[in-house]
């Protein structure tokens, strides 16, 4: 193999140290937008991002001193700071050329014990070599021992008796887990489901961890469905309209209580005081308006259960079996668990002493970072309401994994389907616990597409690669795991994060952003080692402006891919065939942001734009007019499947409503596409009409609100035979596994 050699290049004037430096630093000088329009990156939005990274840009002689310090750190690290390794097991070993000698290695694995070995460092294959002026590296190449594990491990180099480097390593597999019957050709499907938005006659307004079992009963005997799939579970602050939405939570490693069956913890069976309050007229009577209301109601399903909840916590026995197993999971979960506990006492006491505090911003500022002496005081003064929240926790975990057993043993053969979130609120706990690992002055968006002419600003930070990189990728793979311990398979939102992120500066509009790239290659290693690991089969929603490389990628790494009949078409607008539907993917109808088969057809999506402001006159007749060609190039499409009946209509105009017969094409072209996995939501089961959330509107649409249309004691009634029986027929059609199968 030939020996690269690469020397610092200074810059020729500041454009120049500019565009290097922003190169060097990921930031695309491009991109091409899904019109087919190429748009360059100002120097002003490349300054305005390298400033937030911490660079000087002020000067060219400030950014060149920047990146020859960069060069140089690079270089001179014996390891670098942390090695994703992969299929091609080797470490890159860097030296001073002068370097010579005995060179010992100790790995201390993650599950204990050491692999050691030595070699002189003429045996090491040499790759590359790098100059600075007048010193000079060399690059050379280790190969890893062969029995060496998946898994953290840490790296220790020494030359002639000196440590010289250490580093996180980390080994991996080179594709996420697949289950046997999707490798060897077989297909599966699952419904999709709000877990807030399950009715019931027992719960307390909202769907819980209780309902879920029921709806796995059901499911299970009526559907045939392979796993259940649920929104994201992170936990929120619960406030209406800007605090409930499970794509924003307050912290991606922790879960939202308001799912927890209070009546189903073991200390309510033994709290009379616990027992006696939820008996009471007045709290019975609450129950049953939240019962019945049009739309759940965050701030009132909180402040109830997390009521019942200190009261069973005051009840919590202690020196038992149960105190034990908390006592491991607190020691388990760590300092994370303790700076979520920690934030969320200071929530509620701070907020009860001042009424203006709802955010971590409004806090005294002793208070705003994790680690000062004011937060270990409080943590101190306050130890039981940090225990509390460790204690709520512990409750979550201990029904959602409940509910992932009684998936499997119901035959249900991926469990529970589970959804992570791309941001996290910049005025919740994980901004608050984790500043380092996130970028001020930015916010992450998207840009111009068809629903968005202007971009998108999502309001929320990017993550510091480098940061994450120096941790040993830490919080990645604890979002991760955090997620998949109580499932069988994971949906990654925006996938395209583990890639690039559209960044947008304070001070300029969305559509002037930059595309920033990170780790890819790392990321995905990661990914698919906690994927094998918990046996999660993964899928990257994909959607967007997604590059022909992303998907290569994703494809290498055996992610599935996330495809919408709304969005399978050719370049003239006509939807693909369901042949054309590619074997390494997930089918869906549609998601939680884009209308129902039913709204689609009824312009109700269209009408919700316009009666929330989002859309002008002339706004609502052009999208009316476009969605009546996309309905009669979707019918043709279904005609030419020949999933219609021979007499049915064939002009969309004829056709008001979704009705029976075109509901089961739509149905069974989902069920006949080759893809693995078919995904129904929920409201397409049913045939509902309006969608979980309008993108754009805050409180003039009931966002993350709306209930299933059918309880779960009218699901198990007679009056659902028709749909169950449609897509129990489809699923047998088609071949698609059912449960109890493998």
């Amino acid at each position: 193999m030939s020996v690269s050699r690469a020397a610092y290049e200074p810059s020729a004037s500041y454009p120049d140290a500019l565009t290097k430096t922003a190169l060097e630093r990921g930031i695309d000088p491009e991109y091409w937008d899904i019109f087919g329009h190429r748009h360059e990156v100002s120097a002003d939005v490349q300054k305005r991002i390298l400033e937030a990274l911490g660079v000087d840009a002020s000067s060219h002689e400030n950014l060149d001193l920047g990146r020859r310090e960069r060069f140089r750190q690079e270089v001179a690290r014996v390891l670098p700071v942390t090695i994703v390794a992969g299929s091609e097991r080797v470490v890159p070993i860097t030296l001073q050329a002068s370097g010579s000698g005995s060179l010992c290695y100790e790995i201390d694995l993650e599950a204990g014990g050491q692999i050691a070995g030595s070699l002189d460092v003429s045996q090491l294959p040499l790759r590359r070599e790098l100059s600075l002026d007048t010193e000079h590296w060399r690059v050379y190449e280790l190969s890893l021992p062969a029995e060496l594990p998946l898994g953290y491990h840490m790296f220790q180099v020494s030359l002639n008796g000196r440590v010289c480097g250490r580093a996180h390593l980390i080994v991996c597999p080179e594709r996420a887990y697949l289950p046997e019957r999707l490798q060897s050709g077989g297909r599966t499907a699952g419904l999709n489901i709000t877990l807030y938005g399950l009715r019931s006659n027992r719960n307390w307004g909202c769907g819980d961890f209780t309902d879920l079992r029921a709806l796995i009963d059901w499911a299970a005997r009526e559907l045939g469905v392979s796993f259940i799939g649920l929104n994201p579970l992170h936990a929120l602050h619960n406030r209406f309209p800007y605090n409930t939405s499970p794509y924003l939570p307050q912290s991606i490693f922790y879960k939202n209580f308001i799912y927890i069956d209070v009546e189903s913890v073991p200390e309510f069976s033994s709290s009379s005081m616990a027992q006696n309050l939820v008996r009471s007229p007045r709290i019975q009577e609450h129950l049953s308006c939240l019962r019945h209301s049009e739309f759940v109601e965050y701030e009132q399903v909180d402040a109830l259960k997390r009521r019942l909840l200190k009261v069973l916590f005051r009840s919590f026995p202690r020196g038992t079996e149960r105190a034990v197993a908390f006592e491991a999971y607190c020691e388990r979960e760590g300092e994370m668990l303790d700076k979520f506990a920690l934030y969320c006492a200071l929530d509620e006491i701070l907020h009860k002493q001042d009424r203006k505090r709802w955010t971590w911003r409004d806090w005294p500022e002793e208070y705003q970072t994790p680690d000062t002496a004011a937060c270990r005081a409080f943590a101190l003064r306050h130890r039981r309401t940090v225990e509390f929240y460790k204690y709520v926790q512990f409750v979550l975990e201990e029904q959602l994994a409940a509910a992932e057993k009684h998936a499997k043993d119901s035959g249900l053969t991926s469990g529970l389907y589970h959804d992570m979130a791309l941001a996290t609120d910049r005025y919740g706990c994980d901004l608050w616990a984790y500043r380092d690992y996130y970028v001020d002055r930015c916010r992450v968006g998207a840009p111009p597409d068809d629903f968005s002419p202007k971009g998108q600003d999502w309001a929320f930070p990017p993550p510091n690669a480098e940061a994450h990189k120096c941790d040993g990728f830490r919080l990645f793979r604890e979002s991760i795991r955090k997620i998949v311990r109580h499932g069988g398979a994971l949906r990654i939102d925006h996938v395209m994060r583990l890639f690039r992120l559209f960044w947008i500066p304070d001070g300029v509009e969305a559509a002037e952003g930059a595309y920033v790239r990170d780790r890819a290659a790392d990321l995905m290693h990661i990914l698919a080692l906690e994927s094998v690991r918990s046996e999660n089969i993964v899928v990257g929603e994909d959607l967007g402006t997604v590059t022909d490389e992303i998907r290569d990628m994703l494809s290498r790494f055996g992610i599935l891919s996330y495809r919408l009949f709304y969005f399978e078409k050719h370049r003239d607008g006509s939807f693909k065939g369901s042949a054309e539907y590619p074997r390494q993917a997930l089918v869906a109808s549609t998601t939680h942001d884009l209308p129902t088969v039913a709204g689609f057809w009824t312009f109700r999506d269209i009408e919700a734009r316009r009666a929330a402001g989002l859309a002008d006159e002339q706004g609502w007749r052009n999208q009316m007019n476009d969605r009546r060609g996309e309905k009669q190039r979707m019918l043709d499409k279904l005609h030419q499947e020949a999933l219609l009946p021979s007499g049915y209509p064939r002009d969309a105009g004829q056709i008001p409503e979704v009705d029976g017969p075109l509901h089961n094409a739509i149905i069974g072209f989902l069920a006949q596409v080759p893809s693995m996995i078919l995904l129904l939501n929920q409201e397409d089961l049913t045939k509902e009409t309006e969608q979980q959330n309008l993108p754009g509107s805050t409180d003039q649409y009931p966002n993350w609100r709306r209930k299933m249309k059918l309880s779960l004691e009218e699901l198990n009634g007679a009056t659902t035979g028709d749909f169950t029986a449609m897509f129990r027929h489809q699923l047998a059609r088609t071949g698609r596994k059912t449960a109890g199968t493998s």
